[in-house]
């Protein structure tokens, strides 16, 4: 049983580019490793930008200094 766990930053993802991924990572599941689709569970996380940090800092702030 496959479970598969996708952070991404909340960006306003729409509820069709969702459906799109989790038919993709299934499928990508199923194509390269033989997986039943009915088996397969993919939870997307969506983290507030404040949350989640890289470059050594948060990332709503390096956002804010890329637009600069």
């Amino acid at each position: 049983m496959p479970y598969v766990n996708v952070k991404i930053t909340k960006e306003g993802l729409t509820r069709e580019k969702k459906a799109a991924l989790v038919r993709g990572i299934t499928d990508l599941l199923v194509e390269v490793l033989g997986k039943r689709p009915e088996h397969t569970h993919i939870v997307i996380d969506e983290v507030d930008d404040e949350n989640w940090g890289y470059a050594g800092v948060l990332t709503d702030e390096y956002r804010q200094q890329s637009k600069a």
